[in-house]
Order: C-alpha cells, then structure tokens, then sequence
C-alpha cells in the first residue's frame, strides 16, 4: 500500500511498488493530462511535480512516492500557472500538444524558483522537455511574457 498526497487529496494505492507513477495516475486515477512519451525520462512529457519538484512519472516508481506531495497538470493552481497557461494561449504555443502539459509543469517550476529568468536560464531549465512539433521559440516567449504578467 502506497499513501501520498494527490493534488492536494490523501490517497493510498495498492499496487506492485516497481509501477511507474505514470500508470498509476493514468490508469489507476484516470488523471490523463499526465502524458506517455518515451519512457525513459528523456522528453518530460510525464512531467509531475513531486514534492514542489519537476519529477519524471513515467521513471519514479510507487515505491518511491510513498509520503510524497504529487501534483499532476490537472491539480496546477495559483498564479504562476494561470500566467503560464494565459502566456501559452496568448501566443499559440501549442501544437500537437502532447508535451504541453509537461511543458507547463516545468514553466512553472522555473517561474516560481527564478521569477524573472534569462534566456539561458529557460535553455537549462526547459532543456528536459522534448516538442516534436518544435515549438521551442514560442516556449521561450511565453515563459518570458508569464514572467512579465506576474511583474505586474
């Protein structure tokens, strides 16, 4: 039995503690704004925050979630991620969107830990998540203009 916090909801599962916290969201919870990639933490589409961190879902087993704080895109709340969201729609940033919630997820980690980031700092920051679609340009601009909003 593994017990954790779920977007802000004690939960407890009983599953086999090598299961990807992936597939517990996904099929156990039905939490589907999670997404599938590649499977080996390369692209960040599986991208949750676990303990106010940006975790890959699709490596971490259950095993290691046990007390933990996960948020999944569909638990995002407060102002970084509205100004994220707001700046990702105002541009157009999606396309495909499958790495869109991983995307954001690690956006908004960035935002909150430096509130006012570089080029370079969004580089580093975002360099784990993976658009095949190759929105990179737009990525950076919408970081920059959620920083901006948040500005004031």
């Amino acid at each position: 039995m593994t017990t954790f916090t779920l977007n802000g909801s004690e939960v407890s599962l009983d599953l086999d503690p090598d299961m990807p916290l992936l597939w517990a969201l996904r099929d156990e919870m039905k939490l589907t704004g999670t997404k599938f990639g590649c499977g080996v933490a390369q692209c960040g589409a599986c991208t949750v925050m676990m303990d106010g961190m940006p975790r890959r879902a699709c490596v971490t087993p259950m095993s290691m979630v046990e007390g933990a704080e996960i948020t999944t895109i569909e638990g995002m709340e407060g102002p970084v991620v509205a100004a994220v969201q707001s700046a990702w729609a105002a541009i157009d940033v999606p396309q495909c969107g499958w790495c869109q919630s991983g995307q954001v997820m690690s956006a908004t980690a960035l935002l909150e830990m430096i509130p006012n980031p570089t080029d370079s700092d969004i580089d580093n920051a975002m360099a784990g998540n993976v658009c095949r679609c190759a929105t990179y340009v737009r990525i950076r601009q919408a970081i920059h203009d959620a920083a901006a909003t948040l500005e004031g």
